[in-house]
């Protein structure tokens, strides 16, 4: 086994390196397999996306793109995108005293070629003194409104008739292609759930590594678990947060499986740092990092309704790259409607909190409860009660209050959540909106050369037997496999060089043909006796090699 753990981690490592060549992981086909369709093809798309500003030009990365690029043949509108990257991405984070931590590099110029006719001086001026006074984005909001209503006029209007909404359109049909699983390789397993396991994986066609989350239809069937792996799908689809759940990028489904493609955390889980680098548990420097992150998950967890952490232990806080924390594997967080109360005996013995023991009714307290095992976990290197010399007083003293088995006294149950447990003396050192902002150093980061997981410490699963699978199923499984997810799919095309290499249009400005509706798409190329013959043949082995390149996305 521990040959077996060498050679899948080599494999891996090679994988998220890249593979060694010039195309970073990508397929030798993986232009093929993201060709673009002729415009005709996407007449149903234009047809029914609905034609949004907001949506089409802000929201989804890759329109973003395409209509800053058809701003870009406009010298009117070349102003008006240049005054919103000077102004909207810059994020202006104070300290505790509210005062800024660094310059924001902004301008405001009234009397310049610069100068945007849609911001009326009226509006202008103020802008220009206040800026003086404090230097973030928020002095500019109204002006940016301004823009954007200008934009979503005309300007918008003229785009959908341009060459660049067709590309995107292009694009979208991409991102609607069927997934399957030989969209992907498949590494080694990473960790398992109550479901199935978790394997490394990388998408061919852009060598972008995720997480393949496994779900068994016998197992889920045999377990009753189909609203919770659907509840888990829609609550990823929907939680944004920097500290919360890891983006879904793709659902497909297997024979087997039901498959959720997550981004990957190669800093691994909490519960092998805690017990497998060296002596048991961290510094409190260290576990009160890791603690401040988890409550700023929860907040934005409750800011949702959502209660998660009757289910909350160190194999479901991860890594990522640079040592910050994500909560993972949200099958049984629930949402709390406004005004009520839920109650259910579910969890992790040892992490449930008195109330959930006691099948109470609750809200978010059980959150807080979970933390304080947390910390006192990472601190001591081993589940509570006992408090050692590793403890300092506020650290012993912020346990207990999260431990207190009565909710209505517990810490972060008073009526102000999070702000009750970042209030704590022992978070005085830790700048909250920085860290929200992604500004703090992590106290440990993750050797990119390491694999943070050991096959030996991962459980094989042993077979369903009893649980057959209906055609009525088929209506749950169509819920979860639905395919590309839109903002994580262009976000990687973006990040891996995929839509700059292949967004490209004719130096003088005139329409490809691919974009040319009064054009037919080229016939595919014509087969050979050979092909014709041994075609099918060989398409029926490709299917079943895993490591056979597809023909497209």
């Amino acid at each position: 086994m521990e040959l077996e753990n060498i050679v899948a981690n080599t494999v891996l490592l090679k994988a998220r390196e890249g593979g060694g060549g010039n195309r970073k992981g990508k397929s030798k086909k993986w232009k093929q397999m993201l060709q673009f369709p002729h415009i005709s093809m996407c007449e149903e798309l234009r047809q029914n996306t609905e034609k949004d500003y907001g949506t089409l030009c802000e929201r989804q990365p890759i329109g973003r793109l395409l209509f800053r690029q058809f701003c870009d043949t406009r010298p009117e509108l070349q102003r008006c995108v240049r005054f919103l990257d000077a102004v909207v991405p810059v994020p202006a984070c104070p300290d505790t005293s509210g005062s800024l931590t660094r310059p924001v590099p902004l301008s405001f110029p009234l009397q310049s070629e610069e100068h945007v006719p849609e911001v009326e001086e009226a509006m202008s001026a103020p802008c220009a003194d206040r800026l003086q006074q404090e230097a973030c984005k928020e002095v500019f909001k109204d002006c940016t409104k301004l823009i954007h209503d200008y934009l979503s006029m005309a300007p918008f209007a003229d785009y959908l008739d341009s060459m660049y909404y067709n590309r995107f359109l292009q694009w979208k049909w991409l991102e609607r292609q069927p997934v399957t699983k030989n969209t992907f390789r498949q590494y080694r397993v990473l960790g398992k759930g109550g479901f199935g396991e978790v394997c490394a994986c990388q998408v061919r066609a852009t060598g972008k590594m995720y997480a393949c989350k496994k779900l068994e239809k016998k197992r889920i069937k045999k377990r009753k678990g189909e609203s919770m792996a659907l509840n888990e799908k829609q609550i990823l689809e929907k939680v944004n947060s920097r500290f919360v759940v890891v983006s879904l990028a793709y659902a497909y489904e297997t024979k087997d499986t039901l498959c959720l493609v997550l981004t990957l955390m190669n800093g691994g889980d909490l519960k092998f740092h805690i017990y497998h680098m060296g002596e048991a548990g961290f510094d409190e420097r260290r576990a009160l990092f890791y603690s401040a992150e988890i409550c700023c998950g929860l907040e934005d967890l409750h800011r949702e309704r959502i209660v998660y952490s009757r289910d909350l232990k160190p194999e479901n806080i991860l890594l990522d790259d640079h040592g910050h924390i994500r909560i993972s594997d949200l099958g049984l967080a629930v949402h709390v409607p406004e005004g009520q109360t839920i109650k259910g005996r579910v969890g992790t013995v040892g992490y449930m909190a008195p109330e959930v023991v006691k099948n109470e009714r609750y809200t978010f307290s059980p959150d807080w409860w979970a933390l304080g095992c947390l910390l006192y976990e990472m601190i001591e290197g081993q589940s509570p009660f006992q408090y050692s010399s590793k403890f300092s007083e506020e650290a012993r003293s912020l346990c207990r209050m999260l431990l207190a088995k009565d909710p209505k006294v517990r810490l972060g149950c008073q009526g102000n959540g999070a702000s009750e447990v970042k209030a704590h003396p022992i978070f005085r050192t830790i700048n909250f909106k920085r860290l929200e902002a992604g500004m703090l150093e992590a106290p440990f980061i993750p050797d990119p050369q390491a694999i943070y997981c050991r096959v030996l410490d991962i459980e094989q699963f042993s077979t369903v037997k009893g649980v057959e699978l209906e055609p009525k199923d088929e209506s749950f499984y169509s819920k979860v496999s639905t395919g590309s997810v839109s903002i994580p799919w262009q976000d990687e095309m973006i990040e891996t060089g995929c839509f700059a290499e292949l967004n490209v249009f004719h130096p003088d400005g005139t329409v490809p043909p691919d974009l040319d509706w009064r054009g037919q798409p080229s016939p595919p190329p014509k087969r050979g006796l050979l092909q014709r013959l041994f075609g099918r043949q060989d398409c029926c082995r490709s299917c079943s090699d895993r490591t056979e390149e597809p023909t497209r996305l």
